[in-house]
């Protein structure tokens, strides 16, 4: 660690950051989250979908008295190349850091909280690590994902521990109407290959959904360093396999079961060392199963019981390491109708949570540790004219340190048929992972970090026209450092709850058409600070947050082809608040297109980092280079 790092920040990229700042601004009408997807208006092509995510209940997207994104399919196949986390960093208020390629450990900060603040579900079952604390977005692929949905601010009341930044929930492919075969293959630079399968369909009253893929690289070097004639610089790649699987029976028109299922593994290379002649490798599993009864009592009353189960599994070879987090939840929520203005929600829950990791030397079962949170939650959505009511509850009893109590109370009024103003104030927890109770590093007396936010929204959409703007603020408290040597067993140092976050900032969307191109785009102006008082690093940014970052879409069709690019800039940012050590600014630039070569068939292109900017994300480790990748995508006629 003590090495020169060769890849920095050129003065060009910060020329480019400065360049794309007042470029977004300019352009806050046509300020990645597609246009028709914000919340709040039916969007400049007339969608209005309906969502699940926001109050775990359905509702149409513009009844949404949240900050929320959604991502379909087509955004999805644009990206064509990479994870999950790929995808999200071009979206407002989200920041990428990562320790190499797509297949290395990936951190995703919303709203300068911290990746273990943002709550990941996958077709509503939850994966986190209680190892890392925070999901594995590096074992997410995006091949079996057919929508994201992205809520933004304090959701601990609908979803209980974690969801202090946010909530991303995944939806895997679903089959509907007559069978179809999709089939995608394609190759890039440095070793690159991809193919992709998936069955959809409906017969009767069964639908299925069948994918798979897999994906390798043979990427480049990441830690790239001087001035150690022992460094063997050599390339880092990954292998990523994956499948997904989906049924669903309409038993008759008031009841339906339904089965899904996910299985990631990434085999990623990484340098551990300077050692010559190291293969060193980590092993990611992700795995989520879930099973669901829905039914409708009558017109107004319908519930749902399900019970879900995820694993997320990770190694390292030669050097030997190895957790692994199993949680299962259980719930039962329903739904009445009271009349056109007033639905009442109802939710009993309860998870379980297992971690098995040689380093628990505390736990009362050396090796393994245990716990599980029982909760009751309700909600109460409410509409009357032009102003609309939200309000959500919710208790947790956690085994290991009692009782967390949130509340989210949410508003919207409709200033014209355009305009609409929103606000909302919530509060929010996370529990304290299993590893940092009982490892070395513990005391087994940590309280759960507490989150409380506030923020103000107002929304315009006309036409093709839409733009939005919230402000924010969210005060987290007890959060959980790893600080000096004391009371645990490490002489190295210990968990503690000492720190206070102050998350503030704002965020602009918006999106239009001129002519026959497409803008979109999102500016996030944030101050996310340390305000621990009496601390050397108060008042100081978070590390890894940058004060600006911002995106740019423009898109056309031209004939048969749909063409796009897209500009990622962020200011410079503290990699750690302790050496004080900066990371440079940046810009990138991503082209893709897609051509069609017969209403079957389609050309894909993509060309990431198109100028090949040199940049870092976490100290030591180079950012992906210039990737071209070139595929077909075939989706034939029965």
């Amino acid at each position: 660690m003590n090495a020169q790092v060769r890849r920095v920040a050129r003065p060009s990229s910060r020329v480019a950051l400065r360049a794309a700042t007042p470029l977004a601004l300019a352009l806050l009408a046509a300020l990645p989250a597609r246009a028709q997807s914000q919340a709040g208006q039916a969007g400049p092509r007339g969608l209005d979908p309906v969502v699940v995510t926001a109050s775990r209940s359905p509702q149409l997207l513009s009844q949404v008295l949240a900050d929320m994104t959604v991502l379909t399919r087509a955004d999805i196949e644009r990206q064509a190349i990479g994870g999950l986390a790929d995808l999200l960093r071009s979206q407002a208020c989200f920041e990428l850091v990562r320790n190499g390629g797509p297949g290395a450990n990936t951190s995703l900060f919303v709203r300068g909280a911290d990746t273990r603040h943002t709550t990941v579900l996958i077709d509503g079952v939850r994966v986190d690590s209680q190892a890392s604390s925070g999901a594995s977005w590096n074992a997410i692929p995006l091949a079996q994902i057919e929508r994201i949905e992205i809520v933004r601010g304090a959701a601990s009341a609908i979803y209980g521990s974690d969801a202090i930044g946010g909530v991303v929930q995944i939806f895997t492919r679903k089959g509907d109407g007559k069978p179809q075969v999709e089939l995608g293959a394609g190759i890039g630079n440095r070793g690159l290959a991809k193919l992709d399968a998936s069955v959809t369909g409906l017969n009767g009253s069964i639908d299925y959904a069948f994918s798979v893929a897999t994906e390798r690289s043979d990427g480049f070097n990441t830690r790239p360093v001087l001035n150690d004639p022992a460094y063997a610089p050599d390339q880092d790649g990954y292998r990523n396999r994956n499948l997904s699987l989906r049924v669903g029976a309409q038993l008759n028109a008031e009841h339906r079961v339904e089965l899904s299922g996910l299985n990631s593994h990434v085999n990623a290379q990484y340098d551990a060392s300077a050692k010559p002649k190291t293969d060193d490798r980590t092993l990611s599993d992700t795995r989520a199963l879930r099973g669901a009864w829905s039914a409708q009592w009558s017109k107004a009353f319908s519930t749902e019981a399900s019970i879900g189960e995820s694993m997320e599994r990770y190694e390292t070879r030669p050097s030997p390491y190895l957790t692994e987090t199993r949680i299962r939840s259980y719930a039962l929520q329903g739904s009445y109708q009271l009349d056109p203005s007033n639905r009442f929600t109802g939710l009993l829950e309860r998870r379980e949570d297992k971690l098995e990791n040689t380093g628990l030397s505390i736990s009362p079962t050396p090796g393994s540790a245990d716990r599980h949170q029982d909760a009751v939650g309700a909600g109460w959505l409410w509409s009357a004219g032009a102003l609309s009511l939200q309000l959500h509850a919710r208790h947790d009893q956690d085994s290991e340190f009692g009782g967390a109590s949130t509340g989210t109370l949410a508003g919207g009024y409709q200033l014209a048929p355009a305009w609409r103003v929103q606000a909302s104030y919530g509060t929010a927890f996370r529990a304290p992972s299993l590893y940092q109770r009982f490892s070395d590093y513990g005391t087994g007396k940590l309280d759960p970090e507490k989150g409380r936010n506030a923020e103000l929204g107002l929304h315009y959409g006309a036409g093709l026209n839409e733009f939005s703007i919230t402000a924010y603020r969210n005060l987290v408290d007890n959060l959980i450092i790893f600080g000096a040597a004391g009371p645990c067993k490490s002489e190295f140092g210990c968990y503690q709850n000492v720190s206070r976050g102050r998350l503030q900032g704002l965020s602009l969307r918006g999106g239009t058409t001129l002519a026959a191109l497409r803008l979109t785009g999102s500016l996030d102006l944030q101050a996310p600070k340390d305000v621990t008082e009496g601390t050397a690093n108060y008042g100081k940014l978070l590390a890894r947050r940058a004060k600006t970052h911002a995106s740019l879409r423009a898109e056309t069709d031209l004939a048969s082809w749909s063409l796009g690019a897209q500009v990622l800039a962020s200011g410079k940012r503290t990699d750690n608040l302790a050496t004080g050590y900066k990371l440079g600014g940046y810009a990138t630039v991503d082209f893709d297109a897609q051509y069609a070569i017969s209403p079957a068939l389609r050309l894909q292109l993509k060309l990431d980092n198109a100028f090949d900017r040199d940049y870092q994300s976490a100290r030591g480790y180079a950012s992906a280079p210039r990737q071209v990748f070139v595929g077909l995508r075939y989706t034939p006629s029965f």
